[in-house]
């Protein structure tokens, strides 16, 4: 038999490890003195903490440890296979996240785009054709207001664009949709956030599959911030090597 301490140092964990375990019933001594309350621990107790500790390495929380002490073998590779599930998945995570933070070093850009989903939207509308993006600003309405443009990148000519209106108009209907979004900062122009916009969405291999809205908005404070939202899919991308 080994007290805590003895235990503690065999097996490289604290004491303080040791009684948690204790007070939560993950690992109980074998014995308690009743007099001195010294915790005694054999050879059960020792293989006991050494499955506890090999657990731990693989990622399962004590919660679901405590579930799994006793569980059949089938149980434990459930919960090891959405360990591994999830592992990947946070993988996945922190390397798009890398990838969109190396982006914007090789890249600097105007804004910081966003993918999101989006709810069906109806708007009212005043359809006409530009020729160049600059006439936008003119055609764009007071805030609040949407401005819609149907390009796949840079316009090369005449285009198709929309604008909200309360009085008569077209009715259309934006679906449920996957979008990336951006709000333009004040110290750039709606075409120069366009343009990086459009650059992101190529090189993070997504298409251009709808409107893109240009959404003018003002607060109470009559404070005034533009949102480009395009919707989008992803794309075939050749990356290079």
């Amino acid at each position: 038999m080994w007290r805590i301490g003895q235990l503690a140092r065999m097996v490289g964990v604290s004491e303080r490890t040791l009684r948690h375990y204790d007070k939560i019933g993950l690992l109980v001594p074998a014995a308690v003195d009743r007099t001195t309350g010294y915790r005694w621990y054999g050879v059960a107790e020792l293989s006991r903490l050494e499955r506890i500790r090999g657990l731990r390495r693989l990622g399962l929380p004590l919660r679901q440890i405590a579930d799994l002490m006793d569980a059949p073998e089938t149980q434990l590779r459930q919960a090891l296979i959405e360990i591994v599930a999830n592992i990947r998945r946070d993988i996945a995570t922190l390397a798009a996240t890398a990838a969109h933070a190396e982006d914007h070093l090789a890249v600097p850009m105007s804004i910081l785009p966003q993918q999101t989903a989006v709810d069906s939207r109806r708007l009212r509308v005043r359809r006409m054709r530009l020729n160049h993006p600059d006439e936008l600003a003119a055609v764009c309405p007071a805030p609040p207001a949407a401005l819609l443009t149907w390009l796949r990148g840079q316009p090369t000519g005449g285009f198709a664009a929309a604008v909200t209106t309360d009085g008569a108009g077209e009715q259309i209907l934006l679906p449920a949709r996957t979008v990336v979004r951006a709000v333009v900062p004040s110290s750039a122009g709606v075409v120069r956030a366009g343009q990086d916009l459009f650059g992101w969405l190529h090189r993070h291999c997504l298409a251009v599959t709808g409107p893109t809205l240009e959404e003018h908005l003002i607060d109470d404070d009559g404070a005034h911030a533009i949102v480009l939202e395009v919707t989008v899919s992803p794309r075939p991308c050749i990356r290079a090597a």
